[in-house]
């Protein structure tokens, strides 16, 4: 399923949108991470550095061919061997992996889908326990130059509502400031 309000802009563009690094220390990715899911990989503006940092394999799903496409040509580019990128609608089919076979689940500006709580029900199930599940997303209380509309873009308080539905995950009450246009939220596997 394609998600609401989720128009690619230009590659370029898109990429001075984020400062990577900073999410990524700040969500504390790094070589101690092994295994990660990713939904949504876009152009790679996350996967590849992800992969880069980790020390097992990143396995990233779009819905849209072209997004996997780029993904892959540049996780090559790179000469990055622990990238592989599938076309799924992990809504509709799930990650289809194993249960607790990874350890984390990235959800990035992604929350905003229709049914939210089934998808953290879905992330949590890949994560292994004492792994996480690192969704950030689009600031509610400050214009931003892109993202959904603001009436269902969720506070981050709203996501660990969700999250907490699942039985499977808790949150600490750290929400990460991720300048200029995010936040972002380390929920762990229970």
């Amino acid at each position: 399923m394609k998600l609401r309000d989720s128009g690619m802009p230009d590659e370029a563009y898109w990429a001075t949108l984020f400062d990577t690094e900073l999410i990524l220390d700040r969500l504390e990715i790094d070589a101690t991470v092994q295994d990660v899911a990713e939904l949504g990989c876009g152009y790679g503006t996350f996967s590849i550095p992800v992969a880069k940092r980790i020390s097992g394999r990143l396995l990233t799903y779009d819905i849209d061919p072209e997004m996997v496409s780029r993904t892959s040509a540049r996780a090559r580019e790179a000469g990055l061997e622990n990238v592989l990128c599938l076309v799924r609608d992990v809504f509709a089919d799930g990650f289809d992996v194993d249960d607790a076979s990874h350890d984390a689940c990235l959800l990035f500006n992604i929350l905003h889908c229709e049914e939210p709580a089934r998808l953290l029900t879905e992330a949590a199930r890949v994560v292994r326990p004492g792994g996480y599940v690192l969704a950030i997303h689009w600031r509610c209380d400050v214009e931003t130059p892109r993202g959904p509309s603001l009436d269902i873009r969720p506070q981050p308080e709203r996501i660990v509502s969700w999250a907490r539905d699942t039985s499977l995950l808790k949150h600490d009450g750290l929400i990460l400031d991720l300048p200029p246009w995010h936040y972002g939220l380390r929920i762990q596997r229970i």
